[in-house]
């Protein structure tokens, strides 16, 4: 579970716009805002390098975080970054305020074990259609990947969301219909960008 924190100091913006976030990221920050939980929303700003690395660190948008500032902290869960494409540099944060009961929805990774217990080891290939699954979840309690078991399984065979086991008090936000996660296909039927050379 991702129980992990980290803590963020910032400072409360009062000027917002185009104008100020130029100048706000000339100087090593960048701008965010904190909403939700029935509170009005706070611009803040935030140290660049602090955002950036945390980011790339892996799970930002499925870890709690402690935003401080000047004293006042504020428990969240990121919802939304931009970056800017050319220069991979990061424009903005969204934050969702959370409290002690709020229930989120998150994109959670999927990830696969036991494919040399399953027909991949014979040349089969995974198709994978999600991954990631949008789930509902205690703010306190997020996954931080979703596992799914493949030993056993044979070409043709198709992985469902109700056959992966889920932490208590987790369901998925698709509810009317058992989605697809992945499939298992024979090599000729393989993903087109697979490097491997199918034999003739």
């Amino acid at each position: 579970m991702s129980n992990a924190s980290y803590e963020l100091k910032a400072v409360a913006r009062e000027r917002v716009g185009k104008g100020s976030s130029r100048e706000l990221r000339r100087n090593g920050l960048i701008p965010a805002v904190i909403y939700g939980d029935k509170q009005d929303p706070i611009a803040i700003s935030l140290n660049t390098n602090e955002v950036t690395k945390r980011i790339h660190a892996g799970g930002f948008m499925t870890t709690v975080g402690v935003i401080d500032i000047d004293g006042q902290k504020i428990r969240v869960l990121p919802k939304d970054y931009q970056l800017d494409v050319v220069r991979d540099f990061t424009m903005h944060v969204d934050f969702l305020r959370i409290s002690a009961n709020s229930q989120v929805s998150v994109q959670v990774p999927v990830h696969f074990i036991n494919e040399e217990k399953s027909a991949i080891k014979t040349g089969a290939v995974l198709n994978i259609v999600r991954h990631e699954v949008e789930l509902h979840c205690p703010a306190s309690d997020i996954p931080e990947a979703i596992t799914v078991d493949l030993a056993g399984l044979k070409v043709g065979d198709a992985i469902h969301i109700s056959a992966v086991k889920l932490p208590k008090g987790v369901t998925p936000v698709i509810a009317d219909r058992d989605f697809t996660i992945a499939t298992i296909v024979a090599p000729a039927a393989g993903v087109a960008e697979d490097e491997e050379t199918t034999e003739a």
